[in-house]
């Protein structure tokens, strides 16, 4: 082997244990996002905690969620950007307060819930497998599930007024669609390289994955028994 090509090894393998790591310390922090999550859901269900209702509602927190948005990717170079996103998902967990409560008046709501999670979990195994081993490349899908996100957004703001239950199921099934798709994205960015900060690449995951299963949850909710 020339120098030449010992460099060029050397900078590969070097560069691809960048990307392990990235990809190790994203799961990891993913992993440890889910106590935060369960510990806000919990103390909401149980303490009732007043949530954001309405138009304003939903203007509010979308306010809180972009300003968590904005400090975490300010400090997403140290444990400040951590700490933020665990105080992300706790608010997150909170948020879940009202779908939970709904859910858990049913006599089956905790297996609603074991089974969305359930699915969820296997929503993320495939497609963080599919990313991580498929030849395909997933970037150009970034433009579109971004629009995609947009118009799902506009169709809740209209949904608080309008109150469709067609429409609550339609942007449930596209929201479940959509992150899924996410996740092949953001999973082979990490994996090719185009994203190198594992708190930036949790905070993506995490949100394709907290969507995916209240979407699901909503859906099983449909089915819920109050026998």
């Amino acid at each position: 082997m020339t120098p030449m090509m010992q460099n060029t090894y050397d900078i590969s393998a070097s560069g691809q244990a960048v990307r392990n790591r990235v990809l190790r310390n994203t799961y990891w922090l993913l992993a440890l996002s889910m106590i935060p999550t369960m510990l806000g859901a919990f103390v909401g269900v149980s303490l009732q905690v007043p949530i954001f209702s309405g138009f304003m509602g939903f203007m509010i927190f979308m306010a809180i969620a972009f300003g968590f948005f904005w400090a975490i990717e300010k400090n997403k170079n140290s444990g400040v950007g951590v700490a933020l996103l665990l105080g992300f998902t706790f608010f997150m967990g909170l948020m879940m307060t009202p779908l939970l409560t709904r859910t858990l008046g049913y006599s089956n709501g905790g297996q609603l819930i074991m089974t969305a999670f359930g699915g969820t979990a296997t929503i993320l195994a495939v497609m963080a497998t599919i990313a991580s081993t498929s030849k395909r490349d997933f970037s150009a899908m970034g433009k579109w599930l971004t629009a995609g996100v947009v118009v799902v957004l506009l169709a809740a703001v209209a949904n608080i007024f309008l109150g469709m239950p067609a429409l609550s199921i339609a942007i449930s099934v596209l929201v479940i669609g959509i992150f899924s798709a996410f996740i092949l994205y953001d999973v082979q960015r990490i994996v090719n390289g185009g994203e190198t900060n594992y708190v930036t690449a949790t905070l993506s995951l995490y949100l394709s994955v907290y969507n995916i299963f209240t979407s699901l949850l909503h859906l099983l909710g449909l089915g819920g028994s109050n026998d």
